[in-house]
């Protein structure tokens, strides 16, 4: 027998059966580690809730964890401009800038006047369309920070469910 006779008839088989549904087109499971404090790099921290917002929209499960320095930005009364019993986070008080605002409108096809006007809000807004936020518990002991300082939109996790958010990944991106 051919090579011919045998690839033809194999291939006319996998176009009419097509991909495997659970690879077409799927939703992925994809973990956003958030690792770098405003303080550290804002670059890093900032581009966090856009790329968790567009994956989002393509249809992906997120999931959104701070860790490491990144605790401290999403920490009420954290920063220089948060002493004195401050009940906002870094994040709180990082605006997006007006040009930041008009490209997320434009590449997200969302209304500009919707478009959070910081960060802090821009976390807010992705926990209500879903995205999970959490924070590593170990990381608000070590940091020193009380339960009722961290942002609202973060669930604390224990290093064991973190564990789990790991495994679960489909996909891992680190900032």
């Amino acid at each position: 027998m051919k090579l011919r006779q045998v690839t033809f008839p194999a291939l006319g088989l996998l176009l009419l059966v097509g991909p495997h549904p659970a690879t077409a087109g799927a939703a992925k499971k994809i973990l956003i580690h958030v690792k770098t404090a405003l303080d550290k790099d804002d670059a890093q921290i900032c581009v966090v809730p856009n790329i968790a917002w567009a994956a989002l929209q393509a249809g992906n499960d997120v999931t959104l964890l701070f860790d490491g320095s990144a605790v401290t930005s999403v920490t009420k009364g954290w920063g220089w401009r948060g002493w004195f019993g401050a009940e906002s986070t870094p994040m709180d008080r990082a605006d997006l800038p007006e040009r930041e605002r008009r490209a997320l409108s434009e590449q997200l096809a969302y209304p500009l006047d919707k478009i959070p006007h910081d960060y802090g809000e821009c976390l807010r807004f992705l926990k209500d369309k879903g995205v999970r936020i959490y924070i590593n518990k170990t990381m608000t002991v070590l940091y020193n920070i009380d339960a009722d300082r961290i942002d609202p939109a973060l669930t604390p996790v224990l290093l064991k469910d973190m564990v789990d958010l790991f495994q679960a990944a489909d996909r891992y991106l680190v900032y």
